[in-house]
């Protein structure tokens, strides 16, 4: 089994490196090979089954000569986030669109399709969303970022239906919990606060307590990545909306300070922005039942999902505010 993934150092990426290497195998096969591309590839174990590609998703030459001796299964995770690809729509548009339509152009192989793993975004809804929807909801992007996705997937499709790649695309929501660094996600805070009150730091946060959202942590995404090349008969349609946690601000609170104490709900104080909160804080309760009988899910709660996304192998010991060490 030749496995390639794109964006293989980032944040889903790196996951999704250390689960394959320690499966040591995918749809039943043993992994042979795992091709890792990305602008830059630092800091993974040094394992035979790996091959480093450092470069740009946009060059041609790079991605031919990553498939040059074939693959079998590929996780497209490389995308210019959403707040960055506003602000730059040419490298938005590159990378996001037209390198994406090259990769799948070099893809296409009749004989013997390549499971294709991409993944998509809730941004491909935009912002007028309806009181309670469900997996069928049409695409309406507010964004750059979320046409490019909706682009893609109707190519996706398409190359499913001629029967040239074997396609998979997954929308995604808020994935948690990112590194506190400048990553050009405009949802950047959703883990940022995490980070701060397990950290015991004040956070101010730029939406309000009640604002909504569809949360999911890595492990939980990189669960769903997986389990996305294991259908063996998907259908047609090759484009589904993953099961999501829809919890407001001050419930993901309320769990944090359940993990690590309730001295964490003084640490948080709230500065909306409007325009902010209008992307990002009004998602509403999302039905997803053709995904879940798929076998996709969610993190289940948002206990689980902070001991999911901050690696808590066990629950933490609640500390009063008042309890000192002498």
């Amino acid at each position: 089994m030749r496995v390639m993934i794109t964006g293989a150092a980032g944040f889903l990426g790196r996951l999704l490196v250390q689960q394959l290497l320690d499966k040591g195998q995918l749809r039943g096969q043993p992994l042979e090979a795992l091709v890792l591309l990305d602008q830059q590839l630092e800091g993974f174990a040094c394992d035979p089954r790996l091959r480093l590609l450092a470069g740009s998703i946009t060059e041609p030459t790079l991605l031919r000569r990553a498939l040059a001796d074939g693959v079998d299964v590929v996780f497209h995770l490389v995308s210019i986030p959403g707040g960055a690809a506003e602000e730059h729509y040419a490298l938005g548009q590159q990378v996001n669109l037209l390198a994406t339509l090259e990769l799948l152009d070099q893809l296409r192989n009749a004989a013997r399709p390549p499971v294709l793993v991409y993944a998509s975004s809730v941004a491909v809804y935009g912002t007028q969303l309806p009181a309670r929807m469900d997996e069928q909801w049409m695409p309406r992007p507010a964004l750059s970022y979320g046409a490019h996705k909706v682009m893609v997937e109707t190519q996706i499709n398409d190359l499913a239906r001629r029967g040239e790649v074997d396609g998979r695309a997954l929308r995604l929501p808020g994935i948690v919990a990112r590194r506190r660094e400048p990553n050009g996600l405009r949802s950047a805070f959703m883990s940022d606060l995490m980070h701060a009150l397990a950290a015991g730091e004040h956070y101010c946060c730029p939406v309000s307590r009640q604002a909504t959202a569809w949360w999911m942590s890595a492990r939980c995404c990189v669960d769903n990545l997986l389990h996305a090349t294991e259908l063996q008969d998907p259908g047609p349609q090759r484009v589904w909306q993953l099961p999501v946690l829809h919890l407001a601000m001050d419930q993901v609170v309320e769990a944090l300070a359940e993990a690590f104490g309730d001295d964490r709900r003084a640490l948080v104080s709230y500065q909306p922005q409007a325009d902010l909160e209008a992307l990002f804080g009004r998602y509403p309760p999302l039905r997803t039942p053709q995904s879940r009988a798929l076998g996709f899910h969610h993190d289940g709660s948002a206990q689980a999902l902070v001991r999911n996304a901050l690696n808590l192998s066990q629950r933490p010991r609640r500390v009063r505010a008042s309890l000192q060490t002498l």
